[in-house]
């Protein structure tokens, strides 16, 4: 279309000799018309933040470069321009909005000067002029206190409160194209609920066109007008949003459209059985500052007089967004934090209060999932070694904890000769599959899994949930299952605590609180759900 305000034709980008493939990008093309929202799905290592980059002319050249097609944007083509006219371009006429604020913005410097930096560079706005134009911005980008928020350093802002920055100075020079590179992974279910709102709402308001890169295709719904679905590099499907999203046509299409979580909650099973985990009145305070140079102590409640338990074979997720105080209830279970009062029973034995031989003792009874498998794998050992330690600790003879170790990655469907390898090797859902086979080698009868998704595209995720849920009912597991995303707790919970602040809000069975949630934090949370109206729609799995 000769009026598109991006027209990529037949593009490829080629990738060094050594990757496992030839091309991130091959032959794609795609037009974003004026103000509309183009949303590109895929998974990782589909290709897409390589394209968004490509438009940007930040691909990591030499080894990473366009080697075919065209990127026409009005009217000149993108790859034939020098590093001079290039960078007039990015920031003035297309904008970038990273999926990590944190490391797009600079943390020496107040934000209300990172936007002004970009006026000052590519306008001849005076400087009352350009604050000005700055304070707008963040008024228009809904942050309260403009003046506090301009002398505000990155580290002082909560993760939304940055993205909200970001977004303001991607529409400082008024771009017509902004890409946005999934702006909303990392956030909570309600942050990324307001992100998604005033993306559309700014788009509106200023006329800009957005290509939308994602991996979710709940948020499609909520945003997309059009939608290109990409694998391996290419486009394998696109269209309406609304005919994609109800009758997709390509396989791969149809396996993302499954896999995203549903909102059909597991019932609670008729027979009641004797709770495995008991926590009472549980307190954890966190007194911060009052040193030399700092005003003076404050303190932070991150668990206020929490109770709950966990039946035998049962599982409960813990909801809440960041800073409820859901992790640090996990830390004291698992015994890496000591309440300040309170008293956490397993199988009727008291947790708390106890000296360290004791606690030991309940190492090999509750292990944890991490959300990061990455971080928490030992990179210089091979993952047999790491599966193997400890049943080891506790006894095993080496060979044949090195064996069970090889039939525990065929438990969570890896091969039995991946024990040879090292976590570097493998993907994000493998090694996440590696922190489960770790932790249930040592027959733990509880398992806490700390977001052990949130970071997993959509497909992965819904193979390691149905892994936790198939390992629970065959080893007879209980588990308490931490999470932000009501989604993923109707999935594999039959039970739920709504947290927040450190307080539990609601607690009750998934059927219960999906049909009727009482507070209104808990009913927030279900509003916030991106595309809820549209997966309310799919057929149960």
């Amino acid at each position: 279309m000769t009026d598109a305000v991006l027209d990529i034709r037949d593009l490829h980008v080629a990738l060094p000799a050594w990757s496992d493939r030839r091309h991130a990008v091959k032959g794609v093309s795609l037009t974003v018309n004026p103000r509309e929202i183009l949303c590109i799905v895929g998974e990782s290592g589909s290709g897409k933040s390589m394209m968004g980059k490509a438009v940007m002319g930040l691909l990591p050249a030499p080894h990473v470069h366009a080697d075919r097609g065209q990127i026409l944007f009005e009217g000149r083509d993108l790859l034939t321009l020098g590093a001079e006219a290039m960078r007039a371009i990015r920031g003035g006429r297309i904008a970038m909005i990273f999926q990590e604020p944190m490391t797009a913005l600079n943390p020496l410097m107040p934000v209300g000067r990172q936007i002004d930096e970009v006026l000052e560079v590519h306008t001849d706005l005076d400087a009352p002029a350009r604050a000005a134009r700055v304070r707008a911005l963040i008024e228009d980008v809904h942050l309260p206190d403009p003046d506090r928020m301009m002398r505000s350093y990155p580290h002082q802002l909560s993760g939304g409160q940055r993205q909200r920055i970001v977004i303001a100075m991607a529409l400082a020079l008024e771009p017509a194209l902004i890409i946005a590179d999934e702006p909303t992974t990392a956030l909570d279910v309600t942050t990324q609920a307001q992100i998604l709102h005033l993306i559309k709402e700014l788009q509106r308001k200023h006329g800009t066109s957005v290509l939308f890169i994602t991996h979710d295709f709940g948020v499609v719904a909520e945003i997309a007008d059009r939608v290109a679905v990409m694998r391996q590099g290419e486009v394998v499907e696109k269209g309406p949003a609304s005919e994609v999203l109800v009758t997709p046509q390509h396989t791969y299409t149809q396996a993302l459209v499954a896999a995203v979580p549903g909102l059909n909650p597991r019932n609670r099973p008729a027979e009641v059985t004797p709770p495995l985990l008991e926590i009472r009145n549980l307190v954890r305070t966190y007194r911060l500052g009052g040193g030399l140079f700092s005003r003076g102590a404050r303190e932070v409640k991150a668990v206020q007089s929490v109770s709950l338990s966990i039946p035998k074979g049962s599982s409960l997720a813990l909801v809440g967004e960041s800073g409820s105080g859901k992790t640090t209830m996990a830390k004291c279970v698992i015994g890496l934090e000591r309440p300040d009062s309170g008293d956490i029973l397993l199988d009727g034995k008291p947790m708390t209060g106890i000296g360290r031989a004791q606690m030991r003792a309940f190492r090999r009874d509750v292990q944890m999932v991490f959300q990061d498998p990455f971080a928490s794998l030992n990179p210089r050992q091979k993952v047999g070694e790491i599966i193997a330690m400890g049943p080891v600790i506790w006894g095993t003879p080496r060979a044949q904890a090195l064996e069970e170790a090889r039939e525990l990655l065929r438990l969570v469907g890896l091969q039995p000769e991946a024990a040879d390898r090292y976590p570097h090797e493998f993907s994000g859902g493998q090694r996440q599959r590696i922190g489960i086979a770790r932790a249930l080698a040592v027959k733990p009868k509880l398992v806490v899994a700390d977001e052990p998704v949130s970071a997993l595209d959509v497909s992965v995720q819904k193979q390691v949930l149905e892994l936790l849920d198939d390992l629970r009912k065959q080893f007879g597991l209980s588990m308490l299952f931490i999470t932000h995303d009501l989604r993923v707790a109707a999935t594999v919970c039959e039970e739920i605590a709504i947290l927040q602040r450190g307080v539990i809000v609601e607690q009750g069975s998934t059927a219960e609180i999906f049909a009727n949630p009482q507070h209104a934090y808990t009913q927030s949370l279900l509003d916030a759900v991106p595309g809820r109206d549209w997966i309310s729609s799919l057929p149960a799995a």
